[in-house]
């Protein structure tokens, strides 16, 4: 079973990425801030991160560069949760280590094609 961290600080944006993640089969961890959400990291073997843009704690330049030297063998695939459409943001987080983004609000069919895209879904 794949396993996807949502690490986002509003309990509804993890609610509803929780139930739209469980129908495709993926066992889901939650965090509300940055270090719990790397915590989580260093425990277990996550296959996806959910990372919202403005998780507390970290930047998610600084977040991205904790988890590249946060001494797990398995890299992540990291899904930028973003409510803003700002190119020069996006390309950032690109730079940091994200795979790809997903605009919030987002819907069931936006986000499984998100995790379609990448490969992760059965």
């Amino acid at each position: 079973m794949k396993r996807c961290l949502i690490a986002d600080q509003s309990e509804i944006i993890r609610k509803v990425a929780r139930h739209y993640l469980e129908k495709l089969s993926f066992e889901v961890l939650e965090a509300d801030s940055a270090d719990p959400a790397l915590g989580l990291c260093r425990e277990k073997t996550i296959d996806a991160i959910i990372l919202d843009a403005r998780l507390p704690g970290k930047t998610t330049v600084e977040f991205l560069s904790a988890l590249r030297f946060a001494g797990t063998a398995h890299r992540p695939l990291i899904i930028y949760a973003t409510t803003e459409n700002d190119p020069s943001d996006i390309s950032r987080a690109f730079a940091a280590g994200a795979d790809t983004y997903l605009m919030k609000p987002f819907d069931q069919n936006s986000l499984v094609e998100t995790i379609s895209n990448t490969g992760l879904a059965a």
